[in-house]
């Protein structure tokens, strides 16, 4: 059995699905891959050659020994919905997916994996890309109370593009553009994703709780450019602020991106503010991340963003012109540069 799941990328949105608001997301053409199959007896093998690491435990001993321990509890989660092992399995995991650069490789490898647990399990359930993506955020996010939203389990889970909407309820949407080459630079660096996250989140929980002593119904989607800010702190303000540009460049973008053959132009310039907010306000950008950008947009790009978490990792520009030349700016200034494309989601090779 193999199995593979794209990457991602967040064009619009990022650094709010964790709020309740929306986001766009695409899956890209660089995947993660399972390969394996059941083996006698309880004992679970997988093997992680990119990372030199061979990681086993059985199936009768599924408690936690580490945090984020993702294929216990992926396998609990499986077996919350009905699913039996009665036999243990060894796999390989791959992937040309940059790895903690912002582009959801883990949850790449979390769908995979939960994919691949339904065809071992000894009564394989029939799910869909979308039930997969709902069991890889529970393994993942809210099995160990974690900070993060949706979109990564969903994106990579569905494939192509997709318009995540998860309040009031779950709400998904695939939208088709006719979108040129991108180009992802990595940028090499290292990140705190769950710091980062958690910055960024509290911060503007505990702005909208000073907010809701006045106002109890406003919400991240209620905010309004005009509302008393008097009870904020200067960080606070410009936080509020960014936080409505944000979610407006997204409400924009929309439906540009709902045409079949969207003002390329335009999500270029959109995906560049996005950016701007994400640097200037939540201060998530980098030196080595902006020299890659600027060297990009020179070259020709039409835009681009910091892509993911931040504080390192990856940025990734639309270049449907020239994406040789956009690679190559990039790779003159240290980073380590990817062609993507939209690509499909979680999938039986």
């Amino acid at each position: 059995m193999r199995i593979s799941t794209p990457g991602r990328i967040c064009l619009f949105g990022e650094h709010q699905d964790y709020l309740g608001l929306p986001v766009i997301a695409m899956s890209i053409s660089l995947r993660a891959i399972i390969k394996g199959d059941k083996k006698k007896g309880k004992e679970v093998i997988i093997h992680k050659p990119d990372l030199g690491e061979t990681e086993l435990f059985s199936l009768d001993d599924l408690n936690y020994t580490k945090q984020r321990d993702y294929f216990k509890s992926g396998i609990r989660i499986c077996q919350n919905e009905g699913l039996t092992f009665s036999s243990g399995f060894e796999c390989k995991i791959t992937s040309n997916i940059p790895i903690r650069a912002g582009t959801s490789s883990s949850s790449a490898i979390n769908v995979s994996w939960i994919h691949f647990l339904s065809k071992m399990a000894d009564n394989p359930p029939n799910w869909n890309q979308q039930k997969i993506g709902e069991l890889t955020y529970k393994a993942e996010v809210t099995e160990f109370d974690e900070p993060g939203g949706m979109m990564d389990q969903y994106s990579t889970a569905m494939g192509n593009l997709i318009y995540l909407k998860s309040e009031p309820k779950i709400s998904i949407r695939s939208l088709n553009p006719n979108l040129g080459s991108f180009v992802l630079g990595d940028s090499c660096d290292p990140k705190n994703t769950m710091g980062i996250l958690s910055r960024c989140r509290d911060s503007r929980l505990e702005m909208l709780q000073k907010l809701k002593v006045k106002n109890p119904d406003l919400t991240f989607h209620s905010l309004d450019e005009n509302a008393d800010l008097s009870d904020l702190n200067r960080d606070e303000v410009e936080l509020y602020r960014g936080t409505i540009q944000n979610r407006d460049l997204l409400k924009q973008a929309l439906p540009e991106l709902e045409k079949n053959n969207p003002d390329h132009q335009l999500i270029g310039e959109l995906l560049t503010e996005h950016h701007s907010v994400l640097r200037d306000v939540l201060q998530v950008s980098t030196p080595k991340i902006e020299a890659m950008m600027n060297a990009a947009l020179d070259a020709g790009a039409l835009g681009g963003k910091i892509n993911g978490s931040g504080g390192g990792g990856c940025m990734f520009v639309y270049a449907p012109d020239n994406p040789e030349e956009v690679a190559e700016a990039i790779e003159e200034v240290g980073g380590e540069a990817f062609f993507i494309n939209s690509d499909l989601g979680t999938r039986i090779d």
